[in-house]
């Protein structure tokens, strides 16, 4: 079965900022893609995988209050939020389980919005 989400944009107020944090909490290199007037941090994935990418925008700034971003940290969910501070994050809530469904962790990143760091 496809992908329910195929992408997500992660607003931020500072991209390379944002792309030290992302590469540190998730623990592989991020991308920064430039075009004509804008740039992009495009987080980690492979073909057929949920992707997405941290932007800047005028009209669209973090968030802690909105929809809750599931990132992968599979197999390191404890590095990740060991992390998480000291790279300019908060952790919100500490590693716990969510039923069935494995384990997450809420933070928030260095730019102010709410993530979940999830595993199984």
């Amino acid at each position: 079965m496809a992908n329910t989400v195929v992408w997500v944009d992660i607003p931020v107020l500072d991209l390379d900022r944002a792309i030290g944090f992302y590469a540190a909490v998730l623990g592989k290199e991020l991308h920064k893609v430039e075009y004509p007037g804008f740039a992009i941090g495009v987080l980690p994935g492979e073909s057929g995988d949920a992707l997405g990418c941290l932007f800047i925008a005028d009209e669209v700034q973090p968030s802690s209050q909105g929809p809750l971003v599931y990132l992968n940290c599979e197999g390191r969910l404890e590095e990740a939020v060991g992390v998480v501070d000291s790279a300019g994050g908060k952790v919100l809530q500490d590693k716990h389980q969510i039923g069935q469904h494995g384990f997450r962790a809420i933070i928030l990143d260095s730019e102010g919005n709410r993530i979940a760091l999830h595993s199984h």
